[in-house]
């Protein structure tokens, strides 16, 4: 067994909108940990081991004083349904406490609290939904997707794959460190994981890797003869990962008898992105363009000339390290606050375009979470707006859906002192 180390109506209101507001709670608006789950066979030939991984930053949780040490407290639950969400299956939900010495290690992105759980299921889909929440703030951040809980009844069958970062002697074998995020960075030149392959029996036979880009274009393969053994089959390894590509990957596992019959087969979804930077930015032409908010069309299009890959990477983390506004810490706050919004723009305002590019988009990533909101989807009297009030620069902002199917246009659009971006 693997050993891990365990993240109709018709009237006038007043309403909150979907869009988040200073000095209140904005539960949910978006997941603040990192989450796998993973499939291994069990005993019983009609259950499926699922493990769930979560891993969440010290820095996402509120660190309550403690004398000597802080303590941040948050609870995890975990619930399975069927597909279309009418019955739960299964739940479990426990607590979590992290105990930090110092201030700077209970705000630092760094330090991780990692949590594992074992749940035994049917083989099919199900609605997964998990909800991590922290007892202090009040405040939830909620994962939800439909999964695939795999059956294992071939005479080879491969577990699902982890990636790890580390791996600690023991001994009666290694402890494993999940990459719970499943993202590498460019600085990283191995791609290390570990799985199982059952076998009902002792065969040779020859795994082959595969690492594709979003495009399914293979960009590197690898194939390794090795000797199965009847029963469970712990495969450690690891490869190169020499190209800067940055984006969605797969790696791809195919194990082959020596006829180079496919005997089994396993894809696992990987992330590379740029080492220091948000997990959001995987793609750095894209990165550039939404730089609109904060830098010149003069800037952009310097750090766009470039001539390779590498130097508009260069170009572009100089310009956001000029930026840092604490350049002795790890972290860009400046940076992570940007790229936040945009991710928050995009998940919340998208209509027709990008979130990012939408009127709503712009105020949102220009000026941050407004104070107030005021919301009249239902005016008979009018067509479906917003209002935003920011308080502390004394500006209204009104947003009219003049189409009805959300796109929301910035009416009387004024450029000022105001049209600057405010961390």
């Amino acid at each position: 067994m693997i050993k891990l180390f365990y993240i109709s109506l018709i009237f006038s209101s007043f309403l909150f909108a979907q869009v988040e507001q200073s000095g209140n709670d904005v539960s949910g608006f978006s997941r603040n940990f990192d989450i796998d789950v993973v499939n291994h066979p069990t005993d019983s030939s009609t259950k499926t081991r699922v493990d769930v991984f979560i891993r969440i930053p010290y820095s996402n949780i509120q660190f309550i004083r403690d004398q000597n040490h802080f303590t941040g407290k948050y609870t995890v639950t975990v619930t399975f349904s069927d597909e279309n969400k009418q019955n739960v299956i299964l739940e479990k939900f426990w607590n979590e406490k992290i105990e930090a010495k110092e201030f700077s290690e209970a705000i630092s992105n760094k330090n991780f609290n990692y949590s594992y759980r074992s749940f035994e299921l049917d083989p099919q889909k199900y609605f997964m939904r998990c909800e991590v929440y922290d007892k202090d703030s009040k405040k939830s951040s909620v994962f939800q997707s439909v999964i695939t809980v795999r059956k294992f009844d071939s005479p080879v069958n491969i577990s699902d794959l982890i990636f790890i970062t580390d791996k600690i002697p023991k001994q009666d074998g290694f402890q494993y460190i999940p990459l719970v995020s499943n993202k590498i960075t460019n600085n990283d030149s191995l791609l290390s994981f570990v799985y199982e392959i059952y076998s009902d029996k002792n065969r040779p036979v020859n795994i082959e890797y595969s690492i594709l880009d979003g495009n399914s274009t293979v960009l590197s393969t690898e194939i390794k003869d090795t000797e199965l053994k009847k029963g469970a089959n712990n495969i450690d390894d690891q490869l190169k990962f020499s190209k800067i590509i940055l984006g969605a990957h797969t790696l791809k596992v195919v194990v082959r008898d020596l006829d180079w019959e496919v005997l089994a087969t396993l894809a696992k979804p990987f992330i590379s992105g740029i080492y220091g930077f948000p997990a959001s930015i995987v793609d750095l032409d894209k990165a550039i363009e939404q730089m609109t908010y904060i830098a010149s069309g003069s800037i952009i299009d310097e750090i766009n000339e470039g001539k390779s890959f590498e130097e508009k990477l260069y170009r572009y983390k100089s310009f956001w390290k000029s930026k840092d506004p604490s350049k002795g810490s790890e972290e860009n706050e400046l940076l992570t606050e940007y790229y936040r919004r945009i991710e928050y723009a995009n998940a919340n305002f998208k209509n027709y375009i990008e979130g990012w590019r939408t009127d709503m988009g712009m105020i949102y990533i220009v000026l941050g979470p407004p104070n107030y909101v005021e919301r009249h989807p239902f005016d008979i009297d009018s067509k479906p707006y917003e209002v935003w009030d920011y308080y502390d620069i004394n500006k209204r902002f009104v947003f009219v859906d003049h189409t009805g199917f959300g796109d929301y246009r910035l009416l009387n659009q004024q450029y000022g002192d105001w049209y600057r971006y405010r961390p």
